[in-house]
């Protein structure tokens, strides 16, 4: 689609000074006729009615037509991620370009493109694809493209003006990786020469007032996530004996088993969401969860080095067995997790960090921040009440 685009300006270029109308005209009407093709694609667009951001969907459109940049806030689960591009459809963008749409993680970008082409009724990777690293399901015709953010990022390389999007949506922002700092770096940069470019940028955080300062006061949109309370519980870890003790990894498997018992003789129905550091983490854990032999208990596991198919089986809600997910702090703000009720949290992860005296990056375990806790917490109370 790009490189039609540019064959397209180049002709027109060379054929300004020339007398050949005819030719000009058929270049423009071949361009004409390309854009009714992709417009034809749009699917028809619905909205979940339980989603806040469909509600406010009106005042979204407004400030995307009026303002070439928009920064959008909300709780994690408020529909940001899977309405937006619907939203950016509605509004004819897609068309001239295509939408592109990041997520820091590869396995965010795959569930987020499957997931908005189910709700579109249209076959993934035809007008909603993804690519990632090592994955690629797009095709020329495709409107809405979602990718992790170091792909965009690659692909300033060998499209400096990003010629084959009209609309960037930066996902998770609060999380301010280096791909993520960059692209809006690059993307001020950008901005004067792409006055047709539209940027949405989204975030989770408290504080979006840094983001919409960086684009020149930006207008803030807040849409409100959680609809249910949740209730924080706060459990300590005991030795046979009852005694208190600190919490350290080898304590947590038998420490989340502990807390697992309870949910599931309090909560009558729901699934379970435990927030592990690692792999390790989770594979231990998983194996003291089976020791006890829990029954009608299904143990999904979610980790970003997993298979697809197996990450695929946590998004496969079904109400007649109970799970128990697994995961790390992908589960956090990129993805969201159908069917939970309940959530158990270590307070722990961990995090990247880069070691300027030694230059080695390390992957140390951490307490997690005061905001990590909430957004957690946050994951139990989209359907109903839920205890953390």
């Amino acid at each position: 689609m790009r490189a039609d685009r540019l064959r397209l300006r180049a002709r027109v270029r060379r054929l300004k000074g020339a007398a050949l109308p005819e030719e000009l005209a058929r270049a423009i009407e071949q361009g004409a006729e390309r854009r009714a093709r992709r417009a034809a694609l749009v699917p028809k667009v619905t909205y979940p009615s339980d989603l806040p951001v469909s509600s406010a969907r009106e005042e979204i459109k407004a400030a995307i037509r009026e303002h070439q940049v928009v920064v959008i806030c909300g709780e994690t689960g408020s529909g940001k991620t899977t309405q937006l591009p619907k939203i950016c459809l509605e509004l004819g963008r897609g068309v001239d370009g295509a939408i592109g749409h990041t997520q820091p993680r590869r396995i965010a970008a795959r569930s987020v493109a499957a997931r908005i082409a189910k709700e579109l009724r249209t076959p993934l990777g035809q007008a909603i694809g993804f690519k990632v690293r090592f994955g690629d399901r797009t095709a020329p015709t495709t409107l809405c493209k979602v990718m992790t953010d170091g792909v965009l990022l690659a692909e300033t390389l060998s499209d400096p003006n990003l010629d084959r999007y009209d609309t960037i949506i930066i996902d998770e922002a609060h999380e301010r990786s280096l791909n993520i700092d960059f692209l809006l770096g690059y993307l001020r940069q950008l901005l004067p020469k792409r006055p047709d470019l539209k940027v949405i940028i989204t975030s989770a955080t408290i504080d979006p007032q840094r983001f919409s300062e960086h684009f020149d006061n930006a207008p803030i949109i807040e849409v409100s996530g959680r609809t249910y309370p949740v209730e924080v519980r706060y459990r300590p870890v005991t030795d046979p004996k009852g005694k208190d003790i600190e919490l350290d990894g080898r304590d947590i498997p038998g420490a989340v088993v502990d807390a697992l018992v309870d949910l599931l003789e309090e909560l009558p129905a729901g699934d379970i969401l435990v927030f592990l550091s690692g792999e390790r983490e989770i594979r231990e854990t998983a194996k003291a969860i089976r020791d006890r032999k829990l029954r009608g208990l299904e143990v999904l596991p979610l980790y970003a080095r997993l298979a697809g198919a197996d990450q695929d089986k946590v998004f496969r809600h079904d109400a007649s067995v109970r799970r128990v997910v697994l995961a790390t702090n992908i589960a956090e703000t990129s993805i969201t997790v159908p069917g939970i009720r309940g959530v158990i949290d270590p307070g722990l992860a961990r995090i990247s960090r880069y070691s300027a005296r030694s230059r080695m990056q390390r992957l140390p375990v951490e307490p997690i921040s005061q905001a990590s806790a909430n957004q957690r917490a946050g994951r139990c109370g989209r359907i109903a009440p839920g205890i953390c």
